[in-house]
């Protein structure tokens, strides 16, 4: 079932450049990239088809203005996006080891993207149509975290699906510990996507990992789901648990493979008009479910056969093609 065109994705967080380097004599040459968590998953879900906007701060510099462009271009919404003279755009340098996974030198605070506050979101943003995803980057700092919190009770109570990739950088946290702030996000969150290691983060902030995961379903958590490489996907509900398996392809750059992975997931759940009342029970259909996951996966892994983050996004045809391929 086609979800009505009303229905959006709004990705609300950091855009910034990814610097990616290349060995070239005795010092590193490198390639900018836009790029972000939540942007990329912007555009992972504009490339599929669907109607994704960016919600977020930019400077009012060079890097901002191409960030802006290379959202438009891959037919994200920017009327959401507001820019600041008071802070340049984010820089992350990113390098790569011969299995293309990826480390980061974060050029950051200050950085544009840590000065939007909750008074900078439109009304509109929270229908109850829609989907509020959002990731732990913008809780590094005030007063990104009070309008990332605020922005997730907002579409909480507007009746909005709300989703929460965590996407941990602890380089970012400068000192103290992140869990207090993490798990307030967590708990206004219907959708969890973590990584294997975030899990574990999570588990040992809690006692176990048992313990995590109950935490998550005492509050409004129906479905988590956690990924893990090459590996199988583990997802879990408040009453059932599985794996849904991964694709073994040959990674050249893992930076952008969770938020394609994000991207297409959301995607398919507005496809199929999965809001926050629907999830629990999208999560208990076996079909559904799986469907849903195994796209996801496709995406994730033709992502980290390509360079960069906004490029390294498939399309429908592109994730259906390589889904045939690996029927």
């Amino acid at each position: 079932m086609n979800a009505p065109r009303s229905n959006r994705v709004y990705c609300f967080g950091e855009a910034l450049i990814d610097f990616h380097g290349t060995p070239a004599g005795p010092a590193p040459v490198f390639t900018a990239h836009a790029g972000g968590a939540p942007a990329n998953v912007a555009v992972a879900i504009a490339k599929l088809g669907g109607r994704a906007a960016f919600v977020g701060m930019f400077g009012r510099d060079m890097f901002g203005d191409l960030l802006l462009r290379e959202l438009a271009a891959a037919g994200v919404d920017t009327a959401h996006a507001r820019r600041t003279a008071a802070a340049n755009t984010a820089l992350a340098f990113v390098a790569h080891d011969a299995h293309g996974e990826r480390s980061f030198s974060f050029y950051r605070p200050p950085s544009a993207d840590l000065l939007f506050r909750d008074a900078d979101f439109d009304a509109d943003v929270f229908a109850a149509d829609s989907v509020f995803h959002a990731g732990s980057c913008s809780l590094t700092d005030s007063p990104s975290a009070e309008a990332t919190l605020s922005g997730m009770r907002r579409a909480r109570a507007a009746g909005a699906l709300v989703s929460f990739d965590m996407n941990l950088r602890p380089a970012l946290w400068r000192g103290g510990d992140p869990a207090p702030k993490l798990w307030q996000a967590l708990a206004l969150a219907d959708l969890v996507k973590l990584s294997a290691e975030e899990l574990a983060f999570l588990a040992d902030a809690a006692g176990s990992e048992r313990a995590a995961i109950e935490k998550l379903w005492r509050s409004h958590t129906r479905l988590l789901v956690v990924t893990d490489g090459e590996r199988a996907i583990r997802w879990f509900t408040p009453d059932a648990r599985g794996e849904s398996a991964a694709f073994e392809v040959r990674a050249i750059d893992t930076t952008a493979a969770g938020d394609a992975f994000v991207g297409g997931l959301l995607h398919r759940l507005v496809r199929a008009g999965i809001g926050a009342s629907a999830l629990a029970a999208f999560a208990a259909d076996a079909a559904q479910r799986d469907a849903a996951l195994r796209f996801a996966a496709a995406c994730g892994a033709l992502a980290v056969t390509r360079k960069g983050s906004f490029a390294a996004m498939p399309t429908q045809d592109e994730a259906n093609v390589f889904l045939e391929q690996h029927a």
